[in-house]
């Protein structure tokens, strides 16, 4: 190539290089018309960071697992019967004694919100217990907002949880995951219906597993269960009873608990783990009452205070100390005793008392576990058959109340658990008013009568059958009616017979 040719080369590169940028900028110029913002941007920039470069992979892509698990967790309403102010311990006494400027007791009906969990197409739900406790009415609303009065199928106040029913068929509803093989770091997201913000999702990870936080204490005969996952998901009021769920959509634990001293979220919530959910379900769905397989032996943490308590060394520093075993007891036909160190249960090491409670939750009475333990340093392995609180190993069937309906009021027998509670010898609770008569006395779903004023005296009330009793021997009168509702505040109304 000669020189003469090399440089009209580098001519020619230059003005077509020229006339390249001055078309470009007047193409440029053109879209800076444009009427709307779409196309400005499509002029101005490129987009390097697309979608196709960019996607989240499905593995912990949240979309998925968010938009099969929303339609099936609901929003609870209850509705508990509470009176505003109290009428003195002995309302027999202030019927006689009232002033006359003394008007009558005010009640009102209070309200809590929580979330459930649908498990089934036929409407069976799982919430927590303290969201429907002592509800005279429970609402179902689910995300397309259709409604539904649910009806209580069984509770169980040691682990917080509940069985509920609603009538309805086709459900969308949540498949069970296996909490065991949930791992700390996890991806997992909390849905449910805080602060009455319907259908809300939030993600965190699994912080810990097996926490026991001390919420459940002066439970039913202290046997409460409390191995809690732990996550940083945002947990709030109103996400209590809702679904822990991880990625593929599986309900891994129900929301009860948060760590928090503001009553919002601080950085940490607690669900239990759907072992113990199941299990709970099944028992309530089967038998109405959880079965609770008992080892019989009362146990702590191994740990260097309780060396120091001790005063000796355990040479091992985790593990569940046996400080007592239970006369009669599956521990004790087992073999272990006082001193003993339980390292595992059914091959699941169990290093503190949450995570053995948990194992031990998940059996009937009846059932074995291996136990493996150490004692003296050494290890052994022995089979316990779990027994119930009452020392064998019968099925416990759930306390069904008699039942009265008289002037289209529904009367019931009190369970133990509420005599318990209330201290109280018996009596008949209200369980529906459909009667106007009644409504204006003061009659109210909850309200548990004691006593019944007529004109042969004061009857005492310990049953349904004693109630219907009163009314057969006191027709056409008008007799005073006197109770105590489940916050134990006391009350009494007039109301005529029939």
């Amino acid at each position: 190539m000669s020189k003469k040719q090399f440089f009209l080369g580098i001519f020619l590169a230059s003005l077509f290089g020229g006339i390249i940028a001055v078309a470009g900028v007047n193409y440029l110029s053109k879209q800076n018309t444009a009427t709307n913002f779409t196309d400005k941007q499509d002029a101005s920039l490129v987009n390097w960071l697309s979608d196709e470069k960019f996607t989240i992979p499905e593995g912990i892509n949240f979309v998925a697992s968010a938009e099969m698990v929303l339609p099936a967790v609901v929003h609870v309403r209850s509705t508990v019967t509470v009176s505003g102010r109290s009428r003195g311990s002995d309302p027999f006494e202030e019927f006689f004694f009232r002033r006359p400027d003394q008007g009558p007791p005010q009640q009102r009906e209070g309200r809590s919100s929580g979330s459930g969990v649908i498990i089934s197409p036929d409407g069976y739900i799982v919430t927590n217990n303290h969201v429907i406790e002592n509800a005279t009415k429970i609402e179902i609303s689910l995300e397309n907002n259709d409604r539904y009065t649910a009806r209580v199928i069984g509770t169980d106040p040691t682990t917080d949880l509940a069985l509920i029913k609603v009538e309805a068929d086709n459900l969308p509803f949540v498949r069970f995951g296996d909490s065991d093989r949930t791992r700390v770091g996890e991806w997992v997201l909390a849905v449910g219906n805080p602060f009455d913000l319907t259908s809300t999702v939030t993600a965190g990870i699994i912080s810990a597993k097996a926490r026991n936080i001390g919420i459940l204490r002066g439970v039913e005969n202290n046997l409460q269960i409390e191995s809690f996952l732990q996550t940083d998901a945002v947990v709030n009021p109103g996400n209590s009873g809702g679904a822990l769920v991880n990625l593929a959509g599986e309900l891994i634990g129900i929301n009860t608990a948060i760590a928090s001293r503001t009553g919002t979220f601080n950085g940490y919530a607690f669900a239990v783990p759907s072992s113990i959910v199941k299990k709970v379900a099944d028992d309530l769905l089967k038998f109405g009452a959880v079965q609770r397989g008992l080892l019989g032996v009362q146990i702590q943490d191994v740990s260097p205070e309780l060396e120091e308590r001790l005063n000796k060394k355990l040479k091992v520093s985790r593990g569940v100390y046996v400080i007592d075993v239970n006369a009669n007891s599956g521990g004790e036909e087992a073999g272990l005793q006082e001193g003993d160190i339980i390292i595992a249960v059914d091959g699941v090491e169990t290093n503190t008392v949450a995570r053995l409670q948990e194992m031990v939750a998940r059996k009937r009475p009846g059932d074995q576990v291996e136990v493996v333990y150490l004692r003296d340093g050494k290890e052994k392995k022995t089979k316990a058959t779990l027994k119930n609180i009452a020392g064998d190993t019968k099925i416990i069937k759930r306390e069904v109340p008699e039942t009265l309906t008289f002037e289209e009021v529904t009367f019931e027998d009190v369970k133990e658990s509420v005599r318990q509670k209330l201290r109280i010898n018996g009596g008949a609770g209200i369980l529906r008013v459909e009667s106007d008569k009644w409504k204006k006395a003061g009659a109210k779903p909850g309200f548990i009568i004691t006593s019944v004023i007529g004109s042969g005296g004061r009857y005492r009330i310990n049953s349904a059958s004693d109630l219907a009793a009163v009314f057969e021997e006191n027709p056409g009168e008008e007799i005073v009616i006197l109770g105590v509702y489940p916050n134990g505040q006391e009350f009494y109304f007039e109301v005529e017979l029939e």
